[in-house]
This record gives structure tokens, C-alpha cells and sequence, in this order.
């Protein structure tokens, strides 16, 4: 690793932390110069914003998210625990939490669907091969498999972001991935545990 790059992972290293800590809202650029011990044209040389930096940090994040889930891809598990295992690692811990909800803010808006789409091309190949396994175990019998993934994320995506659904959205999401993927009934009940 260059040295530019390595000083640019160590600032959003210093801004995840406090991101964590304080939260996005209650970081300054300047608390991060500070902790850093840098001058503020080091910090505006690698980042033309906070709002970049938190877009970094967040792709940060999704980069070791998905080096998880591709651990639990190469495990030897049941496909309905590895796909339960790949959506839990694709997401936030509780504590990065508050850096999530910073995405929530009406001006983040344009950048939280930007980091929604990059999850979604991440995730899409890698459920797409779990799938796939299904296929093969007998679990599943459909086509088009990437198409069928990325509509299941979007539609996830898109009902239960923001924690509002109903018992009768999860039952007819249930039923709506069981469809898609060609499954028996009950196959993806464990879904219900990870919505709620």
C-alpha cells in the first residue's frame, strides 16, 4: 500500500471510530484533523467532504461485510443458514448503527441510494451462487437467478429499511421469495428472524 493511501485509510479509520463514538452528526471535520494531528489541507487533499468521508467509511464497511459473507458462502452449511448468514453479515452491527442513520437524513438521500445500490452489487453475486447451490440440493428450481436475487434485495431493500412493515408484509414477502426461487412453502420462514 502507497503511502497516500495508507494515510487516507488511517483518517477513515479516526472517522469510523468516531463516527461510532460521537456519531455522524456530532463529528466535525475538525475533531477529525484534530484527532488525526494533521492540518485541515492534509485532511481536504483525500476527502472534498464529510459527506464523502462518511460515503468511505460506509464503503469501508461493506468491503469487510462482504468479506464475511464470502466466509459463510465457502462454509459448509445448509443453503437456507448460508443465505440467513450472507444478509446478516451484509448488514450494519449495532454499534454502526448510528452511522447507518446518518444515510436516513434527508440530505443523505442521494448518497444513501448510492451505497443501496452498492450493496446490491455485492450481494447479488454472492446469494446469486447460494442459489445456485439450492439448485443443485434440490432447495430451489428457477432461472435467471441473478435477476430473481436482485429483485428479492431491492424489494427487502425498499419494504423494511426504515422499520415500517406489518406481520401481513413479512407472510406476503415470505410467500413472494418462496415464488421467486422456486421453493416449497415454509422453506424461507427463517426470514421472519432476520426482518424482525
Amino acid at each position: 500500500m502507497k503511502k497516500g493511501e495508507k494515510r487516507k485509510q488511517e483518517l477513515l479509520q479516526i472517522a469510523y471510530k468516531m463516527f461510532l463514538i460521537r456519531g455522524y452528526e456530532n463529528t466535525s471535520v475538525d475533531d477529525i484533523i484534530e484527532e488525526a494531528g494533521i492540518a485541515k489541507g492534509t485532511y481536504y487533499y483525500y476527502f472534498k467532504s464529510k459527506e464523502q468521508t462518511l460515503e468511505e467509511v460506509i464503503g469501508m464497511m461493506i468491503e469487510q461485510e462482504t468479506e464475511a459473507a464470502k466466509q459463510i458462502l465457502e462454509a459448509d452449511l445448509p443453503v437456507p443458514q448460508k443465505i440467513a448468514g450472507i444478509i446478516s453479515s451484509l448488514r450494519p452491527t449495532r454499534e454502526e448503527s448510528s452511522i447507518e442513520g446518518a444515510l436516513m437524513q434527508p440530505e443523505n438521500i442521494i448518497m444513501h441510494d448510492k451505497i443501496r445500490r452498492k450493496l446490491v452489487e455485492t450481494a447479488v453475486p454472492l446469494l446469486s451462487k447460494v442459489v445456485e447451490q439450492g439448485i443443485s440440493d434440490g432447495t430451489f428450481s428457477c432461472s435467471n437467478i441473478p435477476q430473481r436475487v436482485r429483485m428479492l434485495l431491492v424489494i427487502s431493500s425498499d419494504l423494511f429499511d426504515e422499520g415500517r412493515y406489518t406481520e401481513e408484509d413479512i407472510i406476503v414477502f415470505i410467500d413472494a421469495i418462496e415464488k421467486l426461487l422456486g421453493a416449497k412453502p415454509g422453506t424461507m420462514e427463517f426470514v421472519r428472524d432476520l426482518i424482525q
